[in-house]
């Protein structure tokens, strides 16, 4: 990896790399060790987010070579563009690994696969966008086309930035919309390299640009007049200041992805071996920072000591594959940044402190360099307890025994969260049953940690 070029720190405006107008300037870090990457990363402020917006009006504007250019010349461009993805994939992944702290495997290909699967899907609709028609029985004949909105913006998280490009940008695009990447202050390093990519497949000055930045530059974007569309993923705080902002501007369309504290539950009929696997590798993919993973395990009662010596065992497996995320041995590496590493310890210390529940595996820092956190294991939680409610976005797991299916469907629906839930069980009618009870948005039939956009890929 020495031998790669330096990583960018410039913005991406109108299919040039430019230095930014302000003075403002962030700080990356290698969460593996905890030196210093680059004290350089430009944080893109109202000059240059009008500059970008600009420029992305202008390649928008009626009479543009975007606008004029036909659906399969754009089907192209996104197909060629996948293709340059694919083609510089150990590149990005290096750049995002190296803030980020996530091995190649099996976090890394994965997330690098679903943004060059995105943009091949999204290309394959790009020429498929029907409108309707109806009756002329009243004098008039009337059409409803489809038609882009204009100038999105899209504001990606750290914990799957390449993957979050993918879902944003790519469906944008494929609808002749214009684009602009705001990417996370935590993992920046990759969105900066794609222009060049975006240069090489040819995409039209203002069509898709980069600007890098902390909140105020998503702020912004959310709060810009000129933005159609806000398209935001990350904290639920956060995604409500997103909200408001665009509500108080121009009443733009707001596209919000907040985070889950997903349920995993477990019948005494279900295959144990499968229910553990998919569990503990739903929890401690990325070190437990998705969105989706697997965090309230919920285990009946007849096969609950079974399944907490099974699921204990293979959580101290996993110690043998915590190491430097570019040891292709790894799976998995640190948490993000320090501030995510002393929030978690501490939420762990006080729910310890607090008997919120039963520490049976793991909660300890593993080195003394860098952030890597031994995943940890509760059982029997306090339903008001901290860890069992809220989303901790760390290797936390919460598991608790129940009796009736009733019991266990209040239970996993007692929650302000709702992006995933799973049921492990053998009885078909019982998991369809479940599957429609789940006040969630994607639910797993003896599995669970599936991406939500899975089925595009």
């Amino acid at each position: 990896m020495d031998s790669l070029p330096a990583y960018l720190t410039q913005l991406f405006i109108n299919n040039q790399y430019v230095d930014c107008l302000g003075d403002s300037k962030l700080s990356v870090y290698n969460p593996a060790t905890g030196d210093l990457v680059s004290d350089q990363i430009p944080v893109a402020g109202e000059k240059d987010v009008q500059l970008a917006v600009d420029a992305a009006t202008a390649a928008f504007a009626p009479g543009s070579q975007w606008r004029t250019m036909v659906a399969s010349e754009r089907q192209k461009l996104l197909f060629r563009f996948a293709d340059i993805l694919e083609a510089n994939q150990d590149r990005l992944a290096y750049l995002t690994r190296l803030t980020l702290g996530a091995p190649y495997l099996p976090f890394g290909k994965s997330e690098i696969e679903t943004a060059i699967g995105c943009f091949r899907y999204y290309a394959g609709w790009v020429d498929k966008f029907a409108g309707q028609s109806f009756p002329a029985d009243d004098g008039f004949y009337k059409i409803v086309r489809n038609e882009p909105l204009g100038v999105v913006a899209g504001i990606i998280p750290w914990n799957g930035p390449l993957a979050s490009v993918g879902l944003k940008a790519a469906p944008a695009l494929a609808t002749g919309n214009v684009f602009i990447l705001k990417p996370s202050e935590k993992t920046p390093l990759m969105a900066a390299e794609l222009g060049k990519l975006i240069l090489e497949a040819g995409f039209p000055p203002g069509v898709f640009q980069v600007l890098t930045g902390d909140g105020s530059t998503g702020s912004l974007l959310a709060s810009h007049m000129q933005v159609a569309k806000i398209s935001f993923t990350g904290s639920v705080a956060t995604g409500k200041i997103v909200q408001v902002l665009a509500a108080k501007s121009n009443l733009k369309r707001c596209t919000l992805e907040l985070g889950g504290k997903s349920p995993a539950v477990v019948f005494d009929d279900a295959d144990l071996a499968n229910a553990v696997h998919w569990c503990v590798n739903g929890l401690t993919t990325n070190s437990g920072q998705i969105c989706f993973a697997a965090s309230r395990v919920y285990v009946q009662e007849g096969i609950y000591d079974r399944f907490i010596d099974a699921y204990k065992k293979a959580f101290e497996a996993k110690r043998e594959v915590i190491g430097d995320p570019n040891d292709e041995r790894s799976q998995l590496g640190p948490v993000v940044d320090k501030a995510q590493y002393d929030r978690i310890l501490n939420i762990i210390d006080t729910a310890k402190e607090e008997n919120q529940g039963t520490l049976l595996v793991g909660g300890r820092p593993l080195s003394s360099e860098g952030y890597y956190i031994e995943p940890a294991l509760f059982a029997d939680t306090k339903p008001e307890a901290y860890i069992y409610k809220e989303e901790i976005f760390g290797p936390v797991v919460v598991i608790n025994k129940f009796r009736t299916e009733e019991d266990v469907m209040a239970r996993s629906n007692a929650s302000k969260y709702g992006l995933m839930a799973g049921v492990f069980t053998q009885d078909i009618n019982r998991a369809l049953r479940m599957s429609s009870d789940f006040d969630s948005g994607v639910v797993g039939v003896n599995c669970i940690n599936i991406p939500p956009w899975v089925n595009i890929l």
